[in-house]
């Protein structure tokens, strides 16, 4: 037994002697960190360098070389050891002059589509038509921001819909009502801070008075509630539809009622959506960098919209609107310069019969459209959204489909208005026309085109409608097709900026000082280059061209033109153009790109529970009464929205 107990133990500690080795490898191998991954690019543009100087490079910086590899167009793959922090190396790497930029490979992983099951039907945020927007490509980048507001001026909105507000998320904002007619407001008083929607039906009793004989009858479009879906839906909820902001606030603000709204409401909202200060009403403590106007007229920008936008415009607000669904000349407010106004396309991407198109058109985006026009058939291309089932005063939470469907410019609007907010998003700097240029230099061009469709023209007036398909141009149609995976791209550049004297002398020296650039949130300008257009005579010599403030000696006579480009630590960039004379210097650049690209978060708490009736601060009166589904005259009424011109003069 003794014998037989020493043969066990010897064959333990054997085995131990064979294992522990083995097992004290495998526990150094699992506490090794794991090598950090950088891309490099360095300095000699555009071969950008080789493996072997990268190697030589990140050896010289003291950091333990693994492996390097050439990736694209100068951009190489290095493995370096974990010795030091992820951050340290990377500060190393970046500090080093032959170095352009320097960024970490890091490890991306697919998107789910979002879980709402409705999102199969809202073919217009996808990719799988020529003109939806490939909203969820977009989301990788972005999918909002706690510190953006978008205001809906609308006819309200159902605060108790669940899919924009329920016990556990939220995505409205107090809002207010504006509207200042009683009879128009629908909800027995003026101006208040209930911005729930009431209904804005029209009945046949209605148009027997006064103030609504020249409207017509319709149920209640709940046009507003629409409208703040396709803005901001809560998403990956389990339950209805996606927003195309997924965080972020919307503003409700009620212009909209029975019949449409006056300029004078319209005009005052705006200014206070924005936080301007308006007579007889509380400031708005949730100021919008984004106005959603999906309504309109038909006629030229009025000077009183004019001043308003211009006010708007240089606060840095962007204004998006409707084109109009009369497939005329572009509508009022939208056709007012600054303004972003948006052409409807059907799914293959030629402009839907009924949009409204012209030279003032922005960009466009899906508006909807049927295919099958028989009765009974599904309206194929509708734009999914929320809404409610009630004709007249609200009965229940819904949303709109293939059977209660959903079209108009009206919605094209808050898709663009959606993309802007998540380009806002990640590049809070942005101003209004930044916003517009980069959301064209992101769309999806060149426009399909119908072979038995005609070209779409630009109307010769108010009476030279095309009510048909056509094949837009970007003299009608806009830049492009809107895209919001391209325009948060280009959301993401830097933006330069160029500090210029104010005063220049011939053979004095100019300084250019691009110091007030900026990137986009999280990002950091890591370069700067100033260059000479090659083809004039004589090239400029310009001294320090690669720091953030260099000089020129002003010509004699004639001009010089320059150009900066601004990298940041992505390798994303942006250029502007400075021209220099004898006498003056002037840049496309903004003097300073401003110093709020990451969002200040907006809190807001809800503080009663969402009612059927109103918003919960404070509560509104409601009703039940009405159903069924959705009305297609009551539609067109909503869709039209006319503003009652002859009220404003």
């Amino acid at each position: 037994m003794r014998s037989f107990t020493r043969h066990i133990v010897l064959a333990v500690l054997l085995l131990l002697g064979t294992a522990l080795p083995q097992l004290a490898a495998a526990q150094a191998s699992d506490a090794q960190p794991a090598a950090q991954r950088f891309i490099v690019k360095l300095r000699q543009s555009p071969v950008g360098g080789s493996p072997e100087q990268v190697r030589s490079l990140a050896t010289r910086e003291g950091l333990r070389v693994l492996g390097a590899r050439h990736v694209y167009a100068g951009m190489h793959l290095l493995q370096v050891e974990g010795g030091i922090s992820e951050t340290q190396a990377l500060a190393r790497l970046r500090a080093d002059p032959q170095v352009e930029y320097a960024v970490v490979d890091e490890r991306r992983h697919a998107l789910a589509a979002p879980d709402d099951p409705l999102f199969s039907g809202q073919w217009y945020m996808q990719n799988t038509q020529a003109s939806a927007v490939d909203a969820v490509d977009a989301w990788n980048l972005s999918t909002g921001s706690k510190g953006l507001v978008i205001a809906a001026l609308d006819t309200g909105v159902r605060f108790e819909h669940p899919d924009l507000r329920n016990a556990t998320d939220n995505r409205l904002l107090p809002g207010y009502d504006m509207i200042s007619s009683v009879q128009t407001a629908n909800d027995g008083d003026g101006r208040d801070a209930d911005a729930s929607d009431p209904g804005d039906w029209v009945s046949t009793e209605d148009t027997k008075t006064s103030l609504f004989k020249s409207c017509t009858v319709s149920n209640s479009s709940w046009h507003g509630t629409r409208v703040a879906g396709i803005l901001g839906a809560i998403t990956n909820n389990g339950s209805g539809i996606a927003g195309m902001t997924q965080s972020g606030w919307i503003l409700p603000v009620r212009v909209l009622g029975k019949c449409g709204g006056y300029d004078s409401d319209i005009i005052a909202a705006m200014a206070w959506a924005a936080g301007l200060p308006v007579d007889g009403v509380p400031t708005n403590p949730y100021p919008a960098r984004i106005l959603n106007l999906s309504l309109g007229s038909t006629g030229s920008c009025p000077a009183s919209y004019q001043q308003v936008v211009d006010q708007l415009v240089a606060l840095g607000v962007l204004v998006v609107a409707s084109a109009g669904n009369e497939g005329g000349p572009v509508d009022a407010p939208g056709n007012c310069a600054g303004v972003a106004a948006v052409a409807g396309l059907r799914q293959i991407g030629t402009k839907v019969g009924y949009s409204s198109l012209g030279p003032e058109i922005a960009l466009s985006a899906p508006a909807g459209n049927c295919v099958n026009t028989g009765a009974g058939q599904p309206c194929l291309f509708s734009i999914d959204t929320t809404s409610n089932t009630g004709t007249t005063v609200p009965v229940a939470s819904t949303y709109t489909d293939q059977s209660n469907f959903n079209i108009g410019t009206s919605f094209s609007a808050p898709i663009v208005s959606g993309i802007a907010g998540l380009m806002l998003s990640v590049n809070g700097n942005l101003t209004a026309d930044q916003l517009i240029a980069r959301l064209q230099l992101g769309a999806t061009t060149p426009f399909p085109v119908n072979p038995g469709a005609p070209m779409c023209h630009v109307p010769a007036n108010a009476s030279d409608l095309q009510t048909a398909e056509c094949n837009c141009t970007t003299d009608v149609c806009g830049a492009g097709m809107a895209n919001a995976n391209g325009a948060v791209l280009q959301a993401l550049r830097p933006i330069a900026a160029v500090t210029l004297p104010s005063s220049v002398n011939a053979g004095g020296t100019v300084s250019l000082d691009a110091s007030a650039s900026a990137a986009a949130c999280g990002a950091t300008v890591v370069r700067y280059h100033w260059s000479a257009d090659a083809g004039q005579t004589p090239v400029p010599v310009i001294k320090n061209p690669d720091s953030a403030i260099a000089s020129v000696t002003a010509p004699a006579s004639g001009m010089y033109m320059l150009s900066l480009t601004v990298t940041d630590d992505a390798g994303r960039a942006d250029t502007a153009a400075v021209i220099v004379t004898s006498s003056h210097a002037t840049s496309t650049a903004p003097p300073s790109a401003g110093d709020s690209a990451c969002l200040t978060p907006v809190n807001f708490t809800v503080t009663t529970k969402p009612s059927s009736g109103g918003s919960g601060t404070p509560p509104a009166s409601g009703g039940g009464g009405g159903g069924g589904s959705l009305d297609l005259v009551g539609l067109l009424c909503g869709l039209g929205l006319l503003l009652r011109r002859g009220a404003r003069r």
